[in-house]
Formats: structure tokens, sequence, C-alpha cells
């Protein structure tokens, strides 16, 4: 969310003040200052380690952080090389100092007036498989246990298995014993392995089972006119999938072109649904036919005001646009709540519609100043609402309750482009550069709308990489239209078991506004707004 707030200068604060004290100084004795010290959060505002494959996530609500850490990387032994905190806290221990194991999550303490401990995570994915030939689903590799267990058809020789693929650890820098490679290999016993890396040895043990299941259905997520559907079967065969309702005589084949297999495992989606509707799914491997499992698939909903022809006045001075109907519910807020105190929307109905009827919001960049001293602002309307100021920053909470799953964000938006002209230290690089942009959706599992802060002491802004984040898509344009012109945003699913609790939908005419960054007369129109719930 792009935001601007400016308080207005509070003079007779200052001279009651300046009363306060001068009148202290005339007072005989001793004076006890019975005021408790301001209660004001200390942050970790950045934070950086060697091996990192993206940048930190910090949260300062929660006040965690979490570190990305490379597989080659020792967790318990990480170095930080950045580590900064609020002006004119203190911090213990102290991270820059040697290297830190963080296989656990370590706390620091950030001091200012109160304590506050934060908890640094990290986090490392490394994959590790063990593959023969010809066995059923994938190999279950259990890092914890230090285990290997391999499921093999009946009539397998358990003495005479092909190795085909083999990581138990980072690559290149883990060492086994005995020198397990690709070819053949004797599992008539358990196995023994040491897995060396990092100076530390493992014991790993190393299984195969006969399993009389050839082909199964391990999971079905019914979405609204989607159904994924997962199985395990032969590695080297191709698998698939059919469904039907329960009524049915006749069960339907799965394209082999919806159908993903890397090994034993094999998914599928199953489109052209209806929403609200029984499904029955089952693998096939060849002639052998696998369990069945049921899924109900999902309503669809419209967005709520997603036409953008409801808007009215508020603000103290009844002034001020608001994107919502007049006692009507709130859906969608804008950053006016801080610019309308200076007598600016930055957000506004516009009469200019891509059908020619109603209305659509107009978000427009613009430096907003008193007496020549003002920030830049970039106009913006999102799901969720202002919460309040902070000095001349704004809080926001973002989302709206949500539970569906669609497939894709439509609408129509027109964008006019100016020069960035005005910028942070950190985008300065930017200025002279087209302005751009920003549109994008994201379903979470927010467990509460989620605090977005501007204040750059104590800045928390929305990070698609964040792991609340179930499905994700964005739209960035830097040209200058004539007219609107439609857009379609897919939405990029994660996980698609996981039922999202949140919506957020933001659309900015400043993708850099958060940084007070962009071009002053950039110009976005946004309208019409729907989702698509097939493939």
């Amino acid at each position: 969310m792009r935001t601007l707030t400016l308080a207005p200068h509070n003079y007779s604060g200052i001279l009651f003040a300046a009363a306060a004290v001068a009148m202290a100084a005339t007072l005989p004795g001793c004076i006890h200052n019975d005021l408790p010290y301001p209660t004001i959060p200390q942050n970790i505002t950045e934070l950086a380690v060697e091996g990192e494959n993206r940048d930190a996530y910090i949260d300062s609500v929660s006040l965690e952080a979490t570190v990305y850490l490379e597989e080659t990387v020792d967790i318990q032994n990480v170095k930080f090389t950045e580590f900064k905190v609020t002006e004119g806290a203190t911090f213990d221990p102290n991270p820059l100092e040697g290297t830190w194991d963080l296989s656990s999550p370590m706390t620091v303490t950030v001091s200012k007036y109160q304590d506050y401990s934060w908890e640094i995570s990290a986090v490392q994915d490394i994959p590790r498989y063990f593959s023969i030939e010809g066995e059923i689903g994938e190999s279950d590799v259990d890092v914890v246990a230090h285990r290997v267990v391999v499921h093999m058809p009946e009539g397998s020789d358990l003495s005479q298995l092909k190795l085909t693929a083999i990581k138990l650890g980072p690559d290149g820098i883990t060492t086994l014993a005995p020198d397990l490679k690709p070819g053949t290999i004797d599992l008539s016993h358990p196995l023994r392995v040491e897995v060396t890396c990092f100076g530390r040895t493992e014991i790993w043990t190393i299984y195969a089972e006969i399993t009389e299941t050839i082909v199964s259905t391990t999971r079905v997520d019914a979405w609204s006119k989607v159904i994924w559907a997962y199985g395990t079967g032969p590695a080297d065969v191709a698998n698939g999938f059919q469904y039907k309702t329960p009524d049915a005589t006749e069960w339907i084949d799965v394209p082999a072109e919806n159908v993903t297999q890397t090994q034993g495992n094999f998914s599928c989606y199953i489109a052209h649904l209806e929403p609200l509707t029984e499904y029955q799914v089952r693998t096939v491997s060849g002639e052998n036919v696998g369990n069945i499992l049921t899924g109900t698939t999902e309503a669809t909903a419209d967005i709520p005001d997603g036409d953008f022809d409801q808007w009215c006045k508020g603000g103290s001075k009844n002034n001020m646009w608001c994107p919502w109907p007049e006692g009507g519910t709130r859906f969608w807020d804008t950053g006016n709540t801080g610019s309308i105190t200076l007598g600016v929307n930055l957000t506004e109905p516009s009469e200019h519609t891509p059908t020619g009827s109603g209305l659509s919001a107009k978000c427009a960049t613009k430096f907003v100043a008193l007496f020549g001293i003002g920030k830049l602002g970039a106009g913006s309307v999102f799901t969720g609402s202002f919460a309040r100021l902070d000095g001349t920053n704004g809080i926001l909470d973002f989302g709206r309750e949500w539970k569906l799953r669609p497939t894709k964000f439509k609408g129509y938006y027109q964008y006019q482009s100016a020069t960035i002209d005005y910028a942070s230290t950190d985008y300065e690089y930017l200025k002279g550069r087209p302005d751009s942009c920003h549109i994008y959706v994201a379903l979470t599992d927010w467990t509460a709308p989620y605090e977005i802060r501007t204040n750059p002491k104590n800045q928390q802004l929305f990070d698609k990489n964040a792991s609340w984040i179930i499905a994700y898509g964005e739209l960035i344009y830097g040209g200058t239209m004539d007219d609107f012109q439609p857009f379609e945003i897919k939405l990029d699913y994660r996980d698609t078991s996981r039922v999202p609790t949140y919506l957020q939908i933001t659309c900015a005419a400043s993708k850099y506004g958060d940084y007070f960054t962009g071009g002053a007369g950039s110009t976005l129109w946004v309208d019409q707004f729907s989702f698509d719930w097939d493939y």
C-alpha cells in the first residue's frame, strides 16, 4: 500500500511545554519525575547473513525475523553481515560478533526504555532424495530419524535394485560411506550409511519394503471449479487419474497434459467442474486402479464493490473520498486519511470507465505540501482499512476475510506514467525513469488483518515471499495507455491444500510509493474487478 500522512503542527503544545519548563525552574525543593518512560517498540530494521538466498523477512509486530540460507551454508555456524536496530537502541547479544547456531531460533534483546525480545530463525531448504528404478511413489526420506524407506512392488528382487539418483545432504559438500552411486544396490537387508557434512557425521539407514498396492490416490483438494488430485504409483510408467460424480456410471480420464509426474509421485488438476458438487477421483496405472477419494467443490463469489460504483464523503471536514456507500459495509480503503489533512484526495471516483457508465477508482501520485514542505503520495486503493496516523506516516490494516480459492484475478485498468521526480535516499537511482503502476492480489492465512507501517523507524510492508502467502499474482506496467485495457492475473498457488483466511488486493499509481518514490502526475484507473474459478 502506498500512503501519505502529514500531521499539522501543534504550536500550542510547544508553548505549553516551554511554559511548564520555566515554571519548574522557579519552584524550590526537589522535583520528582513520576512520569513513566515512553513505550516505544524497538525494532530490528536491517538484517543480512552470509550465504542467504533472498532478503531476510522482518516482522516488527510479532518481533520475529527470518533468514533464508543456501543449502551449502552451515546452519550451526551462521555469520551475520548486517544487523541494525531502531536509532538509539541497544541490543544483546551482538549477532555481528562470531558465528551463531540457527538450527534453533536465537533471541536478541533490543532495548530502549524497555526490553523487546526478538526471535531470529533460519530457513534452509535442502532437497534430499533416494530413487530406485520401478519403485512405488517416491522414497520416504526422514531427516529427523535419518532413515530412507523405498517401496517396491511384489516380485522385486531387493538384492538387485537399480539406484538411479541419491542426495542425502547439501550438494557438493556431502560425503557418503559407503560411497553410493547410481547402479546396482542390495537392499535385501537394511543398509547403514555414514553421511558427513560440515565436519559432522550422521548415521542413516536405508530400507526397502514390498508393497501390495500398485497405485494409490493420496489426496484430493477441491476448489470451486477445479480439483487437484495426488497419487503414487510405479516410477517408470505413465500414471493418471479418472473422475466422475457419485451417480455417474462412466469414469472420465483426466487429459495427460493436466498430469505432472515426478518419479512415482504424480498429480493433476481437473478443470471445468461445477461448484458445490461432489466428485469421486481415483488413480490409474496401466490396468491397475487405485482407491477412490471424494471431494466437494466450493462455492464462487463476487468481489464486493468490485465495480467501484459506491463512494461517499467522510473525514472530519466531510471532504475525504471513501470507496464505500454511505453507511454501508467497507471492503476497500485508500490512503486519503493522510493526504486529506492537506486538503488532497489521492484516490477518488471517476466517471471515466471502460463501459461508459458508472464510476471507476482513480489513483494519482502527487507531491502534497504545506508551505513547500511535504511528501510524495501515491494514490492507491486496497482491501482493508486505514487504521491510524503515526506522526507523518500511516498504519494500515491489510486484508478482508476470504475463504475461497479463485484461479485468476481480472479487471480493467488504464495508466499514464510520469517521470520519477521524487525519490527516497535508497531509490535515487530511479529518478528520470518512467514510473510504474502496481496491481497485486494475494491469498493469505493471516489470523487477523496484517499491520502495514510506512514509518522508516518501524517499517513493515507487504512481503510477497512471506510464509503466510498461499497464492500471489501481480501486474506491473510502466507505459501510457490511450484507454482502458483488460487485465488477467493468474494466481500462483504455493500449496493447493491450504485454505485462505484473508484476501489482499492492492492497486497503486506508483510501484515504489511505499518508499515515497514516484512521478508526480502518474495516474491509474481501475474498474470491474472479478475472479475466475477455472483453468
